[in-house]
């Protein structure tokens, strides 16, 4: 007996409609499996905790010690460079080589024609190409007078030829004579071992006379004799020396 179109199948199942697909139904991903960890974190030991706890505390001590040291090295060292920079600058202003060999207070004696002495000294004394010839700083002559009395020459810069015994002085030359004169000039030229001394520069001279100006001055017999040269004026005291 034939079925009719409005039958069931066998089974029970309905009939799928003519001409429509059955929707697919997506298969599942694959689970991705997790990797177990590649270093396992153990626990620290009590001897590892007593080693980092001994390091931390040394730490603490030291680092603040470097710290103080390191400040105290850069002051340091700022000094010694201020000091090199002002040494620098010293031998430039007197015109001295850097590589010139210096004496500090330096003392040069010696004896004129007839044994009378004489004495050089200065703050600061260089050596350079010349042997023979110094630098010095603050020069000052003093020299010995055949009646006991003294001489003495001082100036901010001057140069010494040992083997000449003569001292050129520049700049504030001064000279002291045991009578109460005092002359003043920017240039002079001493020759010891003969006990002259001569200036071209403008000069002032003052003392027991009174004063005196003049274009230059010469100084013989071991200073006994002061010469004023060139255009010369003269204020005399009234109890002065005729």
């Amino acid at each position: 007996m034939a079925a009719d179109g409005g039958g069931l199948h066998p089974g029970g199942a309905a009939p799928r409609p003519p001409g429509r697909a059955q929707p697919a139904v997506p298969a599942a991903a694959p689970r991705r499996a997790i990797p177990a960890p590649s270093r396992q974190r153990r626990a620290p030991t009590r001897r590892q905790m007593a080693r980092r706890a001994f390091l931390l505390r040394w730490a603490k001590r030291i680092l603040p010690l470097l710290g103080v040291a390191l400040l105290l090295t850069i002051a340091l060292w700022s000094e010694y460079a201020r000091e090199e920079q002002r040494l620098r600058v010293g031998v430039r202003d007197l015109g001295l080589r850097p590589d010139a060999m210096s004496v500090l207070h330096p003392r040069y004696q010696g004896v004129d024609e007839k044994n009378r002495p004489f004495t050089v000294t200065a703050e600061v004394a260089v050596q350079g190409g010349e042997d023979d010839l110094l630098t010095l700083d603050a020069p000052r002559a003093d020299i010995v007078l055949e009646d006991g009395g003294w001489v003495l020459l001082e100036a901010r810069q001057g140069r010494y030829a040992k083997a000449r015994s003569h001292l050129e002085l520049d700049g504030a030359v001064t000279l002291y004579h045991d009578n109460g004169t005092m002359l003043t000039t920017e240039r002079a030229t001493i020759a010891l071992a003969e006990g002259a001394a001569r200036g071209d520069a403008p000069v002032a001279a003052q003392g027991p006379f009174g004063t005196l100006t003049g274009e230059g001055f010469r100084l013989s017999e071991r200073g006994a004799v002061i010469e004023v040269t060139g255009r010369a004026r003269a204020v005399l005291e009234a109890d002065g020396p005729r």
